[in-house]
């Protein structure tokens, strides 16, 4: 009944347009030789050869009806959705209107009925005009309501950048009933375009005037519609932006203007990456990943943050099969139903289990004989690996020990550890952990014909448990916004970075390295959380409070890439480096290795010592985890706090 209701009335709709399009070419006749007399009726009757003239034009006029709705038939006139018309629908209407009239002057002189040679045009104009009218009139008229009636709750919209992409969403701004934005600016670094109008919005000045027409004109929400700028420019802009208290949106990515794929949809709010300052890495998977495609690949914590974007991956590159083994069966089970639907014909097996276990490490092993392990399963929260040390060690180094022989014993090519920065010079049970880990794959790169290698990179933007989220959380209830001290600083990269890295690491593996990314310059927490705010439109300080919250144990103020003893080597990729390894007594490590491994299964109070044993480096304060000396992750984030200024 609905369709029956809807196509009714599209046949009243385009029926109504041709009714109207007949009267058009009456008064179009009518205007068109009155025009030619002044608009003086007598002047035409009293003309020679005046009555005949009207004569001619009502007897051809049957014709010409007929001609001209044929003409706009075929130029689609009936079938456009004139609620959106644009450019393409003008260009229509004026080349039908035309066509229309030169059809219509060679018809009256084919049949002999002549008319005065002005009239010909002055009735293609008046023609043209009557039709647009016709066609246009309701989308002006219901622009002109809808914010009539919408403006009591529209949004105020800044656009920066005049090119394509802001003509395109001006224009939809403007036509869409969906929309409650109103575009009252544009900004633009072009000169030749500052005054200029687009849609009828105008173009006040470059980036320097960004601050004041946010002002001027009660700015809501400035929209970036310059989706191919260098991150860099962006980040000038977006810095300028974050100044105003105005919510703050980008398009995503690089879109395909000339098809126009850019609309409202593809908005979205600007996040922190875009404020690192350097443009992503860059590294070409499909030249270096051949070395995955036929092979058998291992992803210990398949998933995890870096293990699951590791998987995704590795399918691109049609592995003989991958092997998922994790011990959080959630995780794990996301990961396989979003792999078994992006990659149908993927030789999958998702296994759980923990790397602690010996023998379910070496039956998964001896079971599918992988060709390519990748070990990202470890305990990495600084602040709860503090309060529970033993579990760190029987997870991140028993484990990886338990892995690195099985890989051995069972022949794999290439193993692939992920570490962390947290291992150059430790401070806390994470990092030395992780960094004996490092110990265990130099040592082991010896004792087989598989190459060990391994990764070495700073925070992961969007990992769980990373800053990023928690300052989201805690802006979205109001605050206050918690950093543990105004000047710690911290490495940042993203997901699809870090997993680039290990990727490659893979392919330049020879055996024994430490690749490390380099990542740029440090960012400061604080200056992190007070872009959040500014970029969720609020004020640091008014309308979201920043609390110092003091180090967490075992927490430093910066983060280290490489030792000094370890040197810096460049590879192929120029922001890919390699750490030399540092040569240590492998017999000694070895035995001290085991004394740990005796003393974390005792629950060993003050474990550090034995850790500070294996990692000279490490930061060790004696009687640091006596129970009941230590305080839990609670009572630090209930200690007093300290407002930022």
């Amino acid at each position: 009944m609905g369709k029956i209701v809807k196509n009714k009335q599209l046949f009243v709709r385009r029926a109504g347009l041709m009714v109207y399009d007949v009267l058009a070419v009456m008064a179009s006749c009518a205007m068109g030789i009155l025009l030619r007399f002044d608009l003086s009726y007598q002047k035409l009757i009293y003309t020679v050869g005046g009555f005949r003239w009207q004569e001619n034009l009502w007897q051809y006029l049957p014709i010409n009806v007929v001609t001209t709705l044929i003409v706009f038939y075929m130029f689609h006139l009936y079938t456009s959705l004139w609620t959106y018309a644009g450019v393409p629908e003008m260009t229509a209407t004026v080349s039908a209107c035309l066509v229309a009239s030169v059809l219509q002057a060679a018809g009256m002189l084919a049949f002999g009925f002549n008319m005065p040679r002005a009239y010909y045009f002055l009735y293609a104009m008046c023609l043209t005009v009557f039709v647009m009218v016709s066609r246009f009139a309701y989308r002006l008229f219901r622009t002109f309501i809808q914010k009539r009636t919408e403006s009591a709750k529209t949004r105020n919209v800044m656009i920066i950048g005049a090119g394509e992409a802001g003509n395109s969403l001006i224009r939809e701004m403007n036509t869409s009933r969906y929309i409650q934005k109103s575009v009252m600016c544009v900004i633009d670094d072009d000169r030749s375009k500052v005054g200029n109008y687009i849609h009828g919005v105008k173009v006040v000045g470059g980036r320097d005037e960004i601050i004041e027409s946010a002002a001027t004109y009660d700015i809501d929400e400035i929209i970036i519609a310059m989706p191919s700028a260098p991150r860099s420019q962006l980040r000038e802009i977006l810095d300028i932006c974050k100044e105003t208290k105005c919510e703050l949106k980008t398009l995503p990515g690089i879109y395909q203007l000339v098809n126009g794929e850019v609309n409202v949809s593809q908005l979205r709010k600007v996040d922190v990456e875009d404020l690192l300052g350097r443009e992503p890495i860059q590294v070409d998977l499909d030249s270096i990943m051949k070395y995955v495609t036929d092979k058998v690949v291992l992803v210990t914590g398949g998933g995890g943050s870096i293990g699951s974007e590791l998987c995704r991956q590795i399918a691109t590159h049609k592995p003989k099969q991958l092997i998922i083994f994790d011990i959080y069966e959630n995780n794990a089970y996301d990961v396989q139903q979003e792999l078994a639907e992006k990659f149908p014909e993927l030789n999958l097996k998702v296994l759980i289990g923990s790397v602690r276990n010996t023998e379910r490490v070496r039956d998964v092993f001896s079971t599918y004989r992988p060709d390519i392990v990748y070990h990202a399963a470890a305990h990495k929260h600084v602040p709860l690996m503090e309060i529970s040390p033993n579990e760190a060690i029987k997870n991140n180094v028993m484990g990886t020990w338990k892995v690195a022989q099985a890989a051995v014993d069972f022949g794999v090519t290439k193993f692939v550890l992920i570490s962390t920065d947290k291992a150059v010079n430790p401070t806390n049970i994470m990092g030395a952990t992780k960094r004996i880990c490092e110990m265990i794959v130099q040592s082991y790169n010896h004792r087989g014909n598989t190459s060990f290698v391994a990764v070495r990179f700073g925070n992961v933007l969007g990992s769980n448990g990373s800053v990023i989220p928690l300052f989201k959380k805690q802006i979205a209830a109001g605050g206050p916004v918690t950093v543990t001290d105004p000047n710690i600083i911290r490495y940042f990269m993203t997901i699809p970075e870090a997993v680039s890295l290990v990727l490659q690491a893979g392919a330049y593996a020879k055996g024994g390295e430490i690749f490390v990314l380099d990542m740029g310059e440090p960012v400061k927490i604080l200056d992190l959380a007070k872009n959040l705010i500014r970029l969720s439109g609020y004020v640091p300080g008014e309308d979201i409070e920043i609390h110092f919250t003091g180090l967490r144990p075992g927490e430093k103020l910066y983060e280290e890439m490489l030792m000094k003893e370890e040197g810096m080597q460049d590879t192929e990729n120029k922001l890919i480096h390699i750490g030399k390894p540092i040569e240590f007594d492998e017999e000694e490590f070895y035995t001290r290795l085991h004394a740990l491994d005796i003393e974390s299964k005792k629950e060993t109070a003050d474990v550090g010592k034995w850790i500070k044993e294996l990692v000279p480096t490490y930061k060790y304060t004696p009687g640091k985890y006596i129970p009941g000396e230590h305080p839990t992750e609670e009572e630090i984030m209930k200690a007093p706090t300290k407002v930022a200024q």
